[in-house]
């Protein structure tokens, strides 16, 4: 199995170790030829969401991009990721890809000052530790999305089909069983 992990700004190292540690290859994506590598998924990870698409759009990416998840390739979206997927963020003036039924707000617990770390439940996984930063969270969802996992009522963590989103950073905790959650739904 092999994961691109978009790297292009923010948190990409963090989800090359945590695949490094179980046993996952991957590779990184900074420009539109690596979205042409054979990949078994892919993970857009935290940073910051604007400056994240602007880079997508300079590079003549996102149309590719956007092509690979709508035929069926497995996504990661943590933090940023979630809102480069959403098809409304609330307090935004345009959302980036378009691609999962959900309206997020970007910003949601503050700015770098309102980070903070807790424990919760993630799908059938509990206690896992929740780790965010400068973090959004969903504020509605379709039908068709399913809720893996709330904080204090807010959705932090959702999935539909292919698509895998949290709030939080995964990669910044010492937890591997959202990314093991992702691999399982490649497999």
């Amino acid at each position: 199995m092999t994961i691109g992990v978009l790297a292009l700004q923010g948190a990409f190292i963090e989800h090359i170790l945590r695949l490094k540690e179980l046993n996952v290859d991957s590779f990184e994506i900074r420009q539109k030829k690596d979205l042409e590598q054979t990949m078994d998924g892919i993970i857009l990870p935290g940073g910051e969401s604007t400056t994240m698409y602007k880079l997508l759009e300079d590079l003549e990416m996102t149309e590719t991009l956007i092509n690979l998840i709508d035929k069926g390739l497995p996504v990661l979206g943590t933090c940023a990721g979630l809102l480069l997927l959403a098809k409304e963020i609330e307090n935004h003036s345009h959302s980036f890809l378009n691609l999962m039924d959900i309206k997020a707000k970007k910003n949601a617990y503050g700015r770098q000052l309102g980070s903070f770390r807790c424990k919760g439940n993630f799908s059938h996984y509990t206690d896992l530790e929740f780790v965010f930063i400068r973090a959004p969270y969903i504020i509605s969802t379709s039908k068709n999305v399913e809720i893996l996992a709330k904080h204090n009522d807010k959705i932090i963590a959702a999935r539909q089909d292919n698509k895998l989103v949290t709030a939080f950073h995964p990669e910044l905790s010492e937890n591997k069983e959202i990314h093991q959650y992702f691999l399982n739904m490649i497999k």
